[in-house]
């Protein structure tokens, strides 16, 4: 089985995934965990990825640009 996760902490998601029944599972071969950084898809300067909430509010929202 294969799963993908998108995050801007890659190596937390890395390092929490190698132990315990996940560990074991992607040692013996029956899981395989890919971890996707954003920001390495980012076309501006700053690496941006998230953007203010249109009409204001609390919050970011994803760029979908990197996503793609």
């Amino acid at each position: 089985m294969r799963i993908d996760v998108i995050t801007l902490f890659p190596e937390f998601i890395q390092a929490a995934m190698a132990v315990g029944v996940v560990g074991r599972a992607q040692q013996r071969g029956l899981l395989d965990v890919q971890v996707w950084n954003p920001r390495d898809y980012a076309t501006d300067n700053h690496r941006s990825v998230d953007g203010r909430v249109c009409g204001g509010g609390r919050g970011m929202v994803m760029k979908i640009d990197p996503l793609c």
